[in-house]
Formats: structure tokens, C-alpha cells, sequence
């Protein structure tokens, strides 16, 4: 018998299935997700308050401390009052004997059956402790309708954790399990209500409540209906119940951070629901802890819209946002500095031909700019220049997870948005730069192994960075600083065009990203202490006039900085950096003709970057009118002076918007040179496919072509096809319409250089 009464009881009581439900990092519930069954059940709770304490026991089981499982005075009294009645009116169950029946929920209320609680009651006495029986109680005791347990209880009728009751919302809710079908908030108020007061004045005759506590606890009123369940992290939940399935966690996500961010999402959306754009996702990281402190999967648009779609794990169309990356790889490895002057020119690679948004060209910009003005061309050039296959190495080294195809899969293409990724990946790869900039600043010099860790929205888990090491992880804090400096100067949105004059205004390194078609907005920036990272667009990949980074996600990012601490800039890394003389007009490190140099910061490695090739030392006649030589001027009455040159199709474009460009003056007619002169053609491109307009009469409009000289005094001769078309002097265009087909254009000028190229003409 002992046998059989030790082995009686069930190891496990309850195995009803349970709520999925998240709490931010204060405890404050996030939301939740009904159980399997129907039910609003959470995970049972370790300990009940104090308050509700009190008023279950007195109301339900006053002598739950003295007795031993059930009490056989309660019983006799009740057997006696049910016997004379008929029926049953009164019960005699102790506290321990309702979680045995709540265990074994099914079983027809008898005499065989209440006895069998009261032998399992008194073997769960052995086997937990008073305060363990009132928690399983207070976790599985109905409450009305389909709400289980006190948690859900306080939440669903009084809208706050059940720590947080006062004795009259511990006394109303202490009272429902006794009839939950009967009375619960909504119904029979007035039934409701005189059990409460009940309650409070036997507290009050006990002594457990003073008076005037007892009389502001009779004027509150009992709740009319049911609060919903805050859901303000619905994707979050949707993605921790899908591995979390009936537990309860605490998030790092920040409770009034995340308010905040909803509100700010929701108003964006209905000004973006204007243009037909549906969507957007914002998650922000803690840079130290890697910490998700606010996590918005969607926007609050409809279930047509895909409203439960969680964007931030979804792969998109990457846009621009990954320029830096390639920026700080350059800088890295001693390839660029900050300043050097990269081309901006028309450019074909094959079929592909890359263009700058604006459709306007440079000729040549400094590659900081470049960045910070996201100009495709120059990012396309330097992409080239620095090798596909090294670049996809830092994307793998980032551990973007969508980019998951060959190099050559995804070309030149994949600086401007011909991969995929997602806002996720982005925003670890940003707090991994800026987390390298911080740790190496703190521990003298040194990385950490593990940068490139994965976030986390889990409060009882802390990141390891791995070991200490002198050696980089990825990109080195000087080259991540200078890269950062860059993106300081990307131009705001509207409303945040003038930060630079406010003293309060922070700096933010920040970067837009816009897909080809108009499908992704992104807007992605850091501080020292926070990443943001916005996404907007249509889930389904339906495009948008004006839908660009720095019009539809830009201002949602500054918002949500708006709502951050402030953070103070990035300490430079100095032990990471050297400073050297660079050229002022080029940006490459000082040859001993730049006529102009400034002090600039560069990273250890870009010493080997080569110096200046624009810088040109010439000889010039007394007047400075002509360029001379020996054999048409004595030395002695030259003169030498360094000249800024730059190739014949950068010039063309760069001389457009600096009018302080000045071409090499001509050689003296009567000295001989060697010198040649360079041309290239402007339009079209080698190889390019074009496209003849007809006007209203179906008339072929011509195609006009142009090239650049380096020699300004040459003549050009045209041929195309070896059919010669007329020549040019000074302005180099020439006007053809021809056939649909293969040709072939062919130019020479006065000094015996030729140039030739193909074209395509389609109509």
C-alpha cells in the first residue's frame, strides 16, 4: 500500500498546452499567443504576490498553512449543509485538493472521486512545498471564459502584471475561480461585487488591511470588460514561438523604446500608404551587448498587404548598402584613401552599363564623396579594380547568409543590389564595424575573434566575443573609422538637412540603399552605441514611384535616433593610423610635383597606396603661353611648373563642374615633340546597343556622337565603316544615321593616332 500510495500521484500534474509569451527586459509583458487548445494559459508561475496570497487563502482555504492536504471539519460542514439542501451548495475542497482536481480535469464530480482527491492531496503535500501547491493553483485555477491562471487573469481584467494588484483587484480575482462560469467581469457585476466586498471585510476583520485601506479598496469598481493583450512585438513572438512553443521569456527588447518605434512606424505608414507602399520593418541594436532593443517586423497595414509577414529575416535586394563594405576593404588594403580621386565616367561591360541616379557624371571625385553621394560608376570601377572574388570574400566574411551564389553569379552588379540580404544581416555586419572601432579604442589596440556574432533578443544570454588578438577580425578600426567619418556626410532627409549648425544634433554613419525598379528603401546608420536599420517597400515586390532610401526610409531612422540617449562620436583610433602629406587635387599620397599638400589620417597599410599620377612637371616659355622644350628653348628661359592632368574622357566631364581646371597650354609650334595626342570616345560605348528615336513623322532621328581630345588644337577625321564622314576641330561631335546592324566607327587625328570601336544600332 505504501508502494502504491508513494507511486499514486503523476510526476507531471499539468500537461495542458500552454501560451507562447515574451516579456521586455523590465518583465513587462510584450504579448502573448493562446495555447493550442483555445485557452489563454501562461507558463506556471514560481511564486504568487502577496496580496493575492492573502485573499486566496482566506477565501478559499483559511487554514491551508495548518492542515495536511484536505480539512475534515470543512468537509463535515459541508456534507452536513449539502445533505439537508439536497444538492450541492457548499464545497469543502482545500486549496491542495483543487489542484489535484484541476490535474484531472474530466472526471465526474462524486463521493468515490472526492475521495480520491483527498488521498492525492495528501500525497502532493509530500511532495511540494505550501508556497509550490498556492503557485500551481494561481497558474492553473479558471478564471472565466477561456482564461487560466492568475497572469492572464490580472492582464486580461486589469490590463497589468499580477505583482502590480491592489487588494481589490487581488480580492475580485481571488473570488472567480470559486464560480468562473457563473461570475466573471462583464456578467453578474453586481454578484461579482458583493463577493469582492466580502472578501475585503473578512481582510479587514483579520486585520491583514488597515481601514482606510480597506474603505479605498470598496470604492474601486470591478473591471466591465476584458482588456485585449498588448501585442506590441507580434513577428518577435510569431518567431520565438515557432522554436519556444508554451514558455515564457524575457526579451532585451526595450518596453518604451518599443512603444515608441511602433508609433513612429505606424505614422510613416500611413504617409507611405499614399503612395501605395505597404511594408516596413525597423530593428535597432545595442552595439555593446548586441542586444535587440526594438524589433517591428511589419508594419501595421492588412492581412491583403501581408501584415504578418516578418520582413527582417527576408531577403531583399541589397540596393547600396553595401558600398561601405567595399570602401573599408579598399582603404584596408592599402588601395585607397579616403580622399583619392576615383573616375566617374560612362562606362559598358558588355550588355551591363551602370549609371549614377542622377544620370550625371564627374569625370572624377574623391572616393569619400563618392561614397557619401552613393554614386554607382565610381563603386562599379573600384569594384573592378579590386576583384570580384575579393570582395565576395568580405561578404562571406560578414556572414550575410542570402548572398549564397558564386561570385560570377551575381558580377559587377552586386554593389548596386544584385544580391539579396536582410535587414538582419546588415545591421549585425554595421554593429560588427562599430563594435571593432569600440573594443580596439578600449583594449588598447586589440580585436575581438567573434565580432561578427549573431544578435540577440534573449535577456539571460550574453555574447561571447571570443578571445583577444592583434591581428584584425575583418577590417581594421582605422579603415572602419575613415569609412564612417565618410558616411557622416551622406545628405539627410529634408527635415534634417541643417544638423551640422545645431550643437545638440549627433553625428550618425549612415547609408541609403535603393533597388533597381523602385522594390526596397533601406536606411541603415550607427553611433557609437546604437544601430538602427530601416526596410520599407511592398512585401510582394511591387515597385514604387519614389520609393528611395533617403525619401521613405531616411526619416523613420532619424526618428528613431531622435528617440535614443545620445552618443558621443567614435574615438579614433590612432594606434591604427598614421598621418602622411596627400595632394590636395588628387587625394594620393604626395609626389614631389603636387604644388598643393594637407596632413591627412590614413590607415597604417596606405603608405603603399602610390602617389600622385596627376601631377605633371612641364616646361614652359617665359610667358607661360606655351609649353616648350630643348629643342626650341634654351633652359634658360623656361620655366618649370607642376600641372594637374587628368586622362582626356575624365577631363571632358570633370572640367564641366570645376571651372578651375586648366588644360595643359599647346607646345610652341616650332618644338618638336614625341608627345601624342590621347582621345576616347564619350558616346558611344564600345560595343553599345542603340536605339534610333522616329519622330512624329516616323523620321529616324541621327545619333550624335562624341569624343574627347587631350590636344585641343588637333583635327579629327571621321569613317564609318571606312566610309569617311567629315572632320572636327575643338568641338568633337559628329551627327550619323545609320542603318540597323553592326558598324564600325573609326577616327583619326592630325597627329596619326586612330581610335576604333564597334556599335549596334537597333530601331
Amino acid at each position: 500500500m505504501l508502494i502504491w500510495y508513494y507511486f499514486s500521484l503523476p510526476k507531471v500534474l499539468f500537461n495542458a498546452p500552454l501560451s507562447t509569451v515574451i516579456t521586455a527586459n523590465n518583465g513587462e509583458l510584450l504579448g502573448a499567443k493562446i495555447a493550442t487548445d483555445g485557452q489563454w494559459r501562461f507558463p506556471a508561475r514560481d511564486t504568487v504576490p502577496e496580496k493575492f496570497k492573502k485573499c486566496i487563502v482566506l477565501f478559499e482555504d483559511e487554514y491551508f498553512d495548518k492542515h495536511f492536504g484536505f480539512n475534515p471539519i470543512a468537509i463535515a460542514k459541508a456534507f452536513q449543509t449539502n445533505w439537508k439542501v439536497g444538492r450541492v451548495k457548499r464545497g469543502g475542497s482545500t486549496i491542495t485538493q483543487q489542484v489535484i482536481r484541476l490535474s484531472r480535469q474530466g472526471n465526474s464530480r462524486s463521493y468515490i472521486e472526492k475521495a480520491k482527491e483527498i488521498l492525492l492531496a495528501t500525497r502532493l503535500e509530500f511532495r511540494y512545498s505550501k508556497a509550490k501547491i498556492l503557485s500551481l493553483y494561481a497558474s492553473y485555477a479558471p478564471f472565466g471564459g477561456n482564461v487560466v491562471g492568475l497572469d492572464m487573469a490580472s492582464w486580461r481584467y486589469f490590463h497589468k502584471q499580477a505583482d502590480a494588484l491592489t487588494w481589490a483587484e487581488s480580492a475580485t480575482l481571488a473570488v472567480l475561480p470559486n464560480a468562473p462560469s457563473l461570475i466573471f467581469p462583464g456578467k453578474n457585476r453586481k454578484r461579482l461585487l458583493a463577493k469582492r466586498n466580502f472578501l475585503l471585510k473578512k481582510l479587514y476583520t483579520k486585520k491583514l488591511i488597515d481601514s482606510t485601506t480597506y474603505q479605498l479598496a470598496l470604492a474601486e469598481v470591478v473591471p466591465e470588460k476584458p482588456y485585449p493583450l498588448p501585442q506590441l512585438a507580434p513577428h518577435l513572438l510569431e518567431k520565438i514561438n515557432t522554436n519556444y512553443r508554451g514558455t515564457q521569456l524575457k526579451t532585451t527588447i526595450d518596453l518604451g523604446l518599443q512603444k515608441q518605434v511602433n508609433t513612429l512606424v505606424k505614422r510613416h505608414y500611413l504617409q507611405l500608404k499614399q503612395n501605395k507602399v505597404y511594408n516596413m520593418a525597423v530593428l535597432v541594436l545595442d552595439v555593446h551587448t548586441r542586444k535587440v532593443l526594438a524589433y517591428v517586423g511589419n508594419a501595421p497595414t492588412d492581412a491583403k498587404h501581408q501584415k504578418d509577414v516578418d520582413i527582417i529575416d527576408k531577403p531583399r535586394s541589397t540596393g547600396s548598402v553595401l558600398k561601405p563594405i567595399l570602401y573599408a576593404a579598399l582603404l584596408d588594403n592599402g588601395e585607397l584613401l579616403s580622399n583619392t580621386l576615383v573616375p566617374d565616367i560612362p562606362v559598358q561591360f558588355g550588355t551591363y552599363q551602370p549609371k549614377n541616379y542622377d544620370k550625371m557624371y564627374s569625370g572624377a571625385t574623391p572616393a569619400s564623396l563618392a561614397l557619401s553621394r552613393s554614386l554607382n560608376i565610381p563603386a562599379v570601377l573600384l569594384l573592378r579594380r579590386f576583384g570580384l572574388d575579393r570582395f565576395y570574400h568580405y561578404l562571406n566574411a560578414c556572414k550575410l547568409k542570402d548572398i549564397k551564389y558564386g561570385a560570377n553569379h551575381y558580377g559587377l552588379s552586386v554593389i548596386l543590389g544584385g544580391a539579396e540580404s536582410n535587414l538582419w544581416d546588415l545591421c549585425k555586419t554595421y554593429a560588427a564595424f562599430s563594435s571593432t572601432i569600440n573594443h580596439y579604442n578600449e583594449t588598447n589596440g586589440k580585436y575581438y575573434a567573434n565580432e561578427f556574432c549573431e544578435p540577440t533578443f534573449f535577456a539571460d544570454k550574453t555574447i561571447d566575443y571570443g578571445k583577444e588578438t592583434t591581428d584584425k577580425t575583418l577590417l581594421d578600426a582605422g579603415s572602419l573609422w575613415l569609412t564612417y567619418e565618410a558616411l557622416t556626410q551622406v545628405n539627410r532627409p529634408l527635415e534634417d538637412m541643417n544638423w551640422k549648425y545645431f550643437d545638440s544634433s549627433q553625428r550618425i554613419a549612415w547609408k541609403t540603399g535603393t533597388s533597381f525598379g523602385n522594390r526596397d528603401a533601406w536606411a541603415i546608420g550607427t553611433t557609437k552605441d546604437y544601430v538602427v536599420g530601416v526596410w520599407a517597400g511592398n512585401a510582394d515586390g511591387e515597385g514604387r514611384p519614389g520609393l528611395v532610401g533617403v525619401r521613405s526610409a531616411a526619416p523613420v531612422l532619424f526618428d528613431v535616433f531622435k528617440t535614443l540617449h545620445q552618443s558621443q562620436w567614435f574615438e579614433q583610433p590612432f594606434d591604427a593610423m598614421q598621418e602622411i602629406a596627400v595632394c590636395s587635387k588628387s587625394g594620393y599620397k604626395a609626389s614631389e610635383y603636387c604644388d598643393k599638400t594637407a596632413k591627412q589620417w590614413i590607415p597604417l597599410v596606405g603608405t603603399r597606396t602610390k602617389k600622385c599620377p596627376y601631377h605633371q612637371l612641364i616646361h614652359l616659355n617665359n610667358s607661360g603661353t606655351f609649353r616648350v622644350n630643348s629643342s626650341c628653348e634654351s633652359v634658360a628661359n623656361m620655366q618649370q611648373k607642376s600641372w594637374f592632368v587628368l586622362p582626356p574622357l575624365m577631363a571632358y566631364y570633370y572640367k564641366k563642374k570645376h571651372i578651375d581646371y586648366k588644360v595643359m597650354p599647346p607646345f610652341r609650334l616650332d618644338c618638336s615633340t614625341g608627345e601624342h595626342n590621347t582621345m576616347d570616345f564619350v558616346y558611344p560605348k564600345a560595343n553599345a546597343r542603340v536605339f534610333l528615336a522616329k519622330d512624329f513623322d516616323g523620321k529616324l532621328q541621327p545619333l550624335v556622337m562624341e569624343l574627347s581630345v587631350s590636344q585641343t588644337e588637333s583635327t579629327v577625321f571621321w569613317y564609318l565603316d571606312e566610309h569617311y564622314l567629315g572632320s572636327t576641330t575643338t568641338i568633337h561631335t559628329m551627327q550619323i544615321t545609320p542603318k540597323p546592324g553592326k558598324h564600325y566607327i573609326t577616327v583619326v587625328d592630325t597627329f596619326g593616332n586612330e581610335l576604333k570601336q564597334s556599335l549596334i544600332v537597333e530601331e
